[in-house]
């Protein structure tokens, strides 16, 4: 360090992040004083830690910012009498502190937006700023929820759709993805690897969640051919239900959700089948049945 402090080297490196956090923070609680007191408190526990043995300070930053947002937003909705004025994003011109908070602001829907993610859960509104907005991880963003990465996922989920509202799916698109996920099911409980193979697109991906690689699926099966031998002759207690909005699959057993099999299509074919059976997340998935199988 060429005869700098520690301590002045390590505040240098927070001022190299400082700009990021804020930003975080910012989408985070939709108050200017509340992010910088939540980067300021971000500080305070970097100068209080061990920073040698932090070996992505960027990613310790954000993670950290996160916790402390995610405290103040449950202590925020403590406390009803507080309304949702007090944390505008939208800002006077003179207000704007830098360009990274007036990057957040141009890009938001200013007011609408804030009110929906004051309806959010602070648990949901954390997965979908990290993940959504500043890239972090499921994996990462996990440990702050105290929730699986499969469950932080399903957190995002619910919230972008909250934000976004519900997809809006073609019916032509909505009955092709129940056509192609119907006759797949059909040639799985048949073992027609044929008709398999034409269904799905050459580099398709089956990927298992963790819960359902511990009960022997493989964790990632990659082409046409090796998905098509994995699905053949098997499926046979498949059904078919509506998964967050898009045709999927579910396995039932003893009335209890086992396993929900999730397509991606593109172009007509499968290009990607998740295998899901994380508890946490199976307790919140949104499904509806398909009756007539």
């Amino acid at each position: 360090m060429g005869g700098m402090r520690e301590d002045d080297w390590l505040a240098e490196r927070f001022e190299e992040n400082r700009e990021h956090l804020r930003a975080v923070a910012y989408r985070m609680l939709g108050s200017q004083q509340e992010a910088e007191d939540a980067v300021q408190e971000a500080w305070i526990r970097l100068s209080r830690s061990e920073a040698g043995a932090i070996d992505n300070l960027g990613g310790w930053l954000t993670t950290v910012v996160g916790r402390i947002c995610l405290d103040m937003l449950r202590v925020r909705r403590a406390r009803p009498e507080q309304v949702v004025e007090e944390h505008s994003p939208v800002l006077a011109d003179h207000e704007v502190p830098d360009p990274e908070l007036e990057a957040v602001q141009a890009d938001s829907v200013g007011m609408a937006l804030l009110v929906v993610l004051e309806t959010l859960t602070p648990a949901e509104r954390l997965a979908f700023v990290l993940h959504d907005m500043f890239a972090v991880p499921f994996d990462e963003i996990a440990p702050i929820v105290g929730r699986s990465p499969a469950a932080t996922r399903q957190l995002a989920s619910r919230a972008r759709r909250r934000v976004q509202g519900p997809p809006q799916i073609p019916e032509a698109d909505a009955n092709r993805q129940r056509e192609i996920v119907e006759a797949f099911l059909a040639a799985s409980r048949s073992g027609n690897f044929a008709a398999l193979l034409e269904m799905l697109d050459p580099s398709v991906v089956l990927r298992s969640d963790e819960t359902a690689a511990g009960r022997g699926a493989a964790p990632m099966v990659r082409g046409a051919a090796a998905v098509a031998e994995t699905f053949s002759g098997r499926a046979k207690a498949a059904r078919l239900a509506v998964v967050d909005g898009l045709t999927g699959a579910v396995w039932i057993h003893d009335g209890e959700l086992k396993v929900v099999l999730s397509f991606t299509l593109t172009d007509g074919l499968i290009t990607s089948i998740d295998l899901l059976a994380d508890p946490d997340y199976l307790a919140q998935v949104e499904l509806t049945a398909i009756e007539n199988q």
